[in-house]
């Protein structure tokens, strides 16, 4: 991933889970939130035309991620699914809000917008998800690289426990 300083948000490894598909998922979704950053312009027209042919790219990348993690945190039998599955549905929620009230006129800036995605991310990826990253890790196989990873056997292990 990219390091360019005009990003608002960058990879780090305090993000990373050990589970590929959903820290590509999570580098895909900082992606979305600089590229989105990279549009502030300071010109509501220009913003929301853009935030117009992005949305949608964005609220179904959201679906699809939280569709694949409570997937996994299902298998897993995580304990702390239901807290999740309602931040997720929360978060989708604020969003479809902040979009109709950019539309509506009623918040004027994608730069807020970005800021909310940024502050939601550092919350969320950073904090919250560590629960499941945890119970995760702890179900996870040591590779040979001495690296942990997940994979569908150890899965399938934990939901057949």
């Amino acid at each position: 991933m990219n390091n360019k300083e005009n990003d608002l948000v960058t990879w780090s490894d305090t993000f990373s889970c050990g589970i590929k598909l959903i820290d590509d998922q999570h580098k895909e979704l900082i992606r979305l939130v600089n590229e989105m950053f990279m549009h502030v312009t300071g010109s509501e027209k220009n913003e929301l035309d853009y935030l117009t042919k992005v949305i949608e790219k964005l609220v179904k990348y959201v679906k699809i991620h939280f569709s694949t993690e409570e997937r996994i945190m299902r298998a897993v039998k995580y304990e702390g699914f239901i807290e999740h599955k309602k931040a997720h549905d929360n978060f989708i929620f604020s969003i479809i809000e902040a979009i109709d009230e950019f539309t509506s006129g009623k918040r004027k800036s994608l730069y807020f917008f970005t800021r909310f995605l940024k502050d939601w991310i550092f919350s969320h990826i950073a904090v919250m998800d560590r629960g499941y990253f945890r119970h995760c890790r702890n179900l996870a196989s040591r590779k040979e690289d001495g690296r942990l990873s997940i994979t569908n056997k150890d899965i399938k292990q934990a939901a057949s426990a």
